[in-house]
């Protein structure tokens, strides 16, 4: 893998290149000071992945992707982002526009934990961009449709229709979104929860971003908020989200205590705040049956165990396929536990809510 690392900041060039040297798999082929000199570069070093800083002098990283995107170029961005107000809206702009993911520069001033920090965030991204291309090139589209197809047919039944539908996401997950939630209907019957793996300011960001995309109203979740059908909470960065109020047993029609969000400084589960088992679990609690939970693409395995939990209880999971994730992490890992119900393309996934939602549960055979 050939990258090019894009800073115009000396010290962060030579972090992220001392990082990128600890990965046997990775061959750092150049360095650049802004956007213009590295676009006079792709054609010379020919770099699968650029490491590119949002904030330059003369073409910045929004510059850059904008012109790999009317060039139609292959090539793989992540994104270095200061911990800003204005960092997290150039970096939500920045993972539509194409780019693969995005790390926080450090902001230490001792040298050493800012690297060690840099390489902690840095190197999983760029090994999972490695693994992403590793799989894209190694297996046809023919044959990664054709495994999603063993899923199907599928059937409706009249019963344990969703009374709350929870999402977790996480590498591709922005893009992933903007492209599902535009997609449900401003009359859908249910809320909807989502936890999204990113730091702090970042989730703000994106809910307004998404929001205004949206037949359904987006915002980011505050504690004890009130759970109302049609509106579309996403977890703050940074802290865990979970639900309450009173659970009604089986066959109990109604709800007769409104539902509320819990926002807790609840330590992280297997490296994640928020966490998408957090969410689970707690749905499963407060909601049994009743919720239709979605993974979709992103890095590693949370969600699983909450999936896990869900089964327990007989809820309903959907998981995107492999052929239309950035990352095939945390849903393969809940399908090749044998979670998933319905396992989709990610334009389908909208088409499985409405269904599961207005018409009965899916079953597929």
């Amino acid at each position: 893998m050939r990258v090019l690392v894009v800073d115009d900041s000396t010290l962060f060039r030579k972090f992220v290149r001392d990082a990128l040297l600890e990965l046997p798999d990775v061959e750092v082929v150049g360095v650049a000071a802004n956007g213009k000199i590295a676009l006079e570069k792709l054609e010379t070093l020919c770099p699968d992945l650029l490491t590119l800083d949002i904030e330059m002098p003369e073409l910045d990283g929004l510059g850059v992707l904008r012109e790999l995107r009317q060039r139609h170029s292959s090539v793989g961005v992540i994104l270095l982002s200061a911990f800003t107000g204005a960092g997290a809206r150039m970096t939500t702009t920045g993972l539509g526009l194409g780019a693969f993911d995005f790390v926080l520069k450090p902001t230490g001033n001792n040298a050493k934990d800012s690297l060690a920090t840099l390489r902690n965030d840095l190197l999983p991204k760029v090994k999972a961009f490695v693994e992403s291309r590793r799989t894209k090139n190694s297996q046809s589209v023919s044959r990664r449709l054709a495994s999603d197809v063993s899923a199907s047919p599928c059937t409706v039944t009249e019963h344990a229709t969703p009374e709350v539908i929870v999402i977790g996401v996480s590498t591709g997950g922005p893009k992933a979104l903007a492209t599902l939630l535009p997609k449900l209907p401003a009359d859908l019957p249910v809320p909807v929860m989502i936890v999204q793996h990113m730091p702090p300011l970042f989730t703000a960001t994106l809910a307004a971003d998404l929001n205004r995309d949206c037949r359904l109203n987006v915002c980011e979740a505050q504690d004890y908020q009130r759970v109302e059908p049609g509106n579309i909470y996403i977890a703050p960065g940074g802290k865990q989200m979970g639900l309450v109020g009173h659970s009604r047993p089986r066959g109990e029609v109604g709800v007769s205590v409104p539902m509320r969000i819990r926002i807790t400084d609840d330590e992280p589960e297997r490296g994640c705040k928020p966490s998408v088992d957090y969410l689970f679990r707690s749905a499963a609690e407060i909601y049994d049956h009743r919720v239709l939970a979605v993974v979709m693409t992103g890095m590693g395995d949370d969600g699983t165990a909450g999936c896990r939990i869900l089964k327990q209880h007989g809820a309903q999971v959907v998981a995107q396929n492999e052929a239309s994730c950035v990352v095939y992490g945390m849903p393969r890992s809940v399908v090749e536990a044998g979670l998933a119900d319905i396992v989709c393309p990610l334009d389908h996934i909208a088409t499985t809510i409405g269904k599961l939602v207005g018409q009965g549960r899916l079953l597929c055979k």
